[in-house]
């Protein structure tokens, strides 16, 4: 099977994107998947480029046993769009500014479209408590779950128009 790299795409990078990187790598580790799959998240600014994630999606990870201390905040680059065979927005606020920025671009979806297949925005939890954290982090889970399944699954390319899984 072809190695599959996948961006995941929020406001700043502190919060979901972070915690769907963790999640993904967490879970594709687990399915026997990390060996074809390449995982990455950014943020639509880059308010918080080189930081770390939020405390709060730390401690919430952490409560799952996934360490994202690791990351780093960064802002989405031009290269993106050509680099990732799958970028993934948490929510149409984030997909429209990337469809803005590349808007030939094939390879952009709505988590709540390919992940969970509800067509739902993942709330950002930055202004409320750490229960938003962990409604986040269930929904993330969940989606990616969802994801790694249907890439175990998958043989077509996620590029463009090719894939059954849109």
């Amino acid at each position: 099977m072809k190695r599959v790299s996948i961006l995941f795409v929020c406001m700043g990078n502190i919060c979901r994107s972070p915690l769907a990187e963790g999640i993904f790598r967490h879970v594709a580790a687990e399915s026997g998947l990390a060996e074809i799959v390449s995982i990455d998240s950014a943020g639509i600014g880059g308010w918080h480029e080189g930081d770390q994630p939020d405390p709060r999606s730390i401690a919430t990870a952490k409560s799952h046993g996934i360490d994202i201390t690791g990351q780093s905040a960064r802002r989405i680059r031009s290269s993106d769009f050509a680099a990732f065979d799958l970028i993934v927005a948490m929510d149409r606020s984030n997909m429209a500014e990337l469809r803005r920025k590349a808007p030939d671009a094939g390879n952009i979806h709505l988590f709540g479209d390919i992940a969970l297949g509800t067509g739902e925005d993942i709330p950002d939890p930055y202004y409320g408590g750490p229960e938003g954290f962990e409604a986040v982090y269930a929904r993330l889970h969940t989606g990616c779950m969802k994801l790694a399944g249907m890439l175990g699954a998958e043989s077509a390319s996620w590029r463009g128009n090719t894939s059954s899984v849109r």
